[in-house]
C-alpha cells in the first residue's frame, strides 16, 4: 500500500500511477479536493488499482495526522511513502524573500516530509519496514538563480533523507530521494516554456531537453520496490546530466 503527497498532478500523479501499475493500492493526497478526486479517478482508470483520495495540507500536522489515520483505517498499513508535495512561493534573489514566503517554503518542503515520515513510521513502518522516497530537486544540489530558498529547502531534504536512512535502517525502513531537473509540469512551467528562460535552460541541459513526469516516476517506483532492497540513503539525480 502506497501513500503519495502532492498527487493531484505532475510528478505526484505520475508516481501514484507508476506504483498502481506495479500492483500497489494507492492513497493520494493534495490540498484541493476536486483536482485530487479527478487525479484519483484517472489513476484508477489507467491502472485498475484501488485508489483513495484524501485531501490534506502537506505542511500541517493536524492534516497529516488525519491523513495517516484515514489511510490506516481504510487499509491498515502503509508500506511506501512518497513525499512529493512541494512549493515555491518566491522566484528571485534569495535576500528578497519575505519571512512568510521562507516559512511557507520550509513548512511544505521540509517540515512536511519530516512530520509525515514520523507519523507513518510510528503507525506501521517501525514494526513492519517500508520504503520512503522524497522528491527533492537538482536545485538542492546545484544553486540556481531565482530558486534560492527552494534550493536550500531541498538541500535540507537531501540531508534529512540521509539522516533518516541511517536512523531507521535497523527497522527495515529504507529512505531515499530523487533530485529531478526541470520537468515539464505546470509547477515548473516558467522554467521550460518557450521563451528566453526556457530556451536557455534547454540548451544548458546535456540532453538538450526536459524530463517528463513519467521519467521521474519510474525511478521513484524502482526505489520503492524490492528491486532496490539494499538501496538506502541515496540521493539519485534524475536531471539529464546536470
Amino acid at each position: 500500500m502506497a501513500l503519495v503527497t502532492g498527487a493531484s498532478r505532475g510528478i505526484g500523479e505520475a508516481c501514484a500511477l507508476e506504483l498502481a501499475l506495479r500492483g500497489a493500492r494507492v492513497a493520494v493526497c493534495a490540498r484541493k479536493a476536486e483536482p485530487l478526486r479527478q487525479a484519483a479517478a484517472r489513476i484508477a482508470t489507467a491502472s485498475g488499482a484501488e485508489v483513495e483520495a484524501v485531501p490534506a495540507h502537506a505542511g500541517r500536522l493536524a492534516d497529516l495526522e488525519r491523513l495517516v489515520e484515514a489511510v490506516m483505517e481504510r487499509w491498515g498499513r502503509i508500506d511506501v511513502l512518497v513525499n512529493n508535495a512541494g512549493t515555491n512561493p518566491h522566484f528571485g534573489p534569495t535576500l528578497d524573500i519575505s519571512p512568510e514566503a521562507w516559512d511557507k517554503t520550509f513548512e511544505v518542503n521540509l517540515r512536511g516530509p519530516l512530520l509525515l515520515t514520523s507519523l507513518v513510521y510510528r503507525a506501521w513502518m517501525a514494526d513492519h519496514g517500508g520504503a520512503v522516497v522524497n522528491v527533492s530537486s537538482i536545485a538542492g544540489v546545484n544553486p540556481a538563480l531565482g530558486l534560492g530558498a527552494y534550493g536550500v529547502s531541498k538541500a535540507a531534504l537531501n540531508m534529512l533523507t540521509r539522516q533518516l536512512a541511517r536512523e531507521l535502517g535497523g527497522s527495515g525502513v529504507r529512505v531515499n530521494a530523487v533530485t529531478p531537473g526541470i520537468v515539464e509540469t505546470e509547477f515548473a512551467r516558467p522554467l521550460w516554456e518557450e521563451g528566453p528562460l526556457g530556451d536557455r535552460n534547454r540548451r544548458r541541459n546535456p540532453m538538450q531537453r526536459f524530463a517528463q513526469p513519467e521519467e521521474v516516476a519510474r525511478v521513484v517506483g524502482f526505489l520503492a520496490s524490492d528491486e532496490a532492497s539494499y538501496v538506502s540513503g541515496a540521493v539519485l539525480q534524475v536531471s539529464g546530466g546536470e
